[in-house]
């Protein structure tokens, strides 16, 4: 399918070191026009294309969260499990998935904050905590309706 002619008025942010999700964003960027950045804090491998731009940032605490967290914007849509980007990009206006399809929101990113804070806790004293399910083809299917649905509300804007 021929990507679309006219921009698209979205672009895609991906924190990228450990998204499972990369391949689907990049058909998604193709048939719809939106550009995509991949941000990480190594070399990845990326698709030659004009609408996919790789950003390497430096191996730094939150380096790649920090950057962005400042590139993200309204017309933005963050790609990341990372709780506490997601709230940052919330707080911007981004419209910001977990690779799983699970859309943060200003009204469940307070609750996920918690829950990270008490697991935090928990595996610092001691306690043995398994860590979050296996990711799954429903995960992946998921992402996708819920990527092609923010970018469907995006263009309405």
């Amino acid at each position: 399918m021929e990507p679309a002619t006219i921009p698209h008025p979205a672009r895609i942010l991906v924190d990228a070191d450990a998204c499972p999700v990369k391949d689907e964003i990049y058909r998604v960027a193709w048939r719809v026009g939106v550009p995509v950045t991949i941000v990480s804090n190594q070399h990845l491998r990326v698709p030659q294309h004009p609408l996919v731009t790789r950003v390497v940032v430096s191996d730094g605490f939150d380096a790649a969260d920090d950057w962005i967290a400042k590139a993200a914007d309204a017309r933005s849509i963050v790609v990341t499990a990372d709780i506490l980007l997601a709230d940052r990009c919330l707080k911007v206006g981004a419209t910001v998935l977990a690779p799983t399809g699970k859309p943060f929101t200003t009204a469940s990113i307070g609750g996920a904050i918690a829950t990270r804070a008490i697991m935090a806790d928990l595996r610092a004293g001691g306690d043995q905590l398994g860590g979050p399910p296996p990711f799954a083809k429903a995960d992946r299917s998921r992402f996708l309706s819920a990527l092609d649905a923010a970018l469907a509300k995006l263009a309405k804007h």
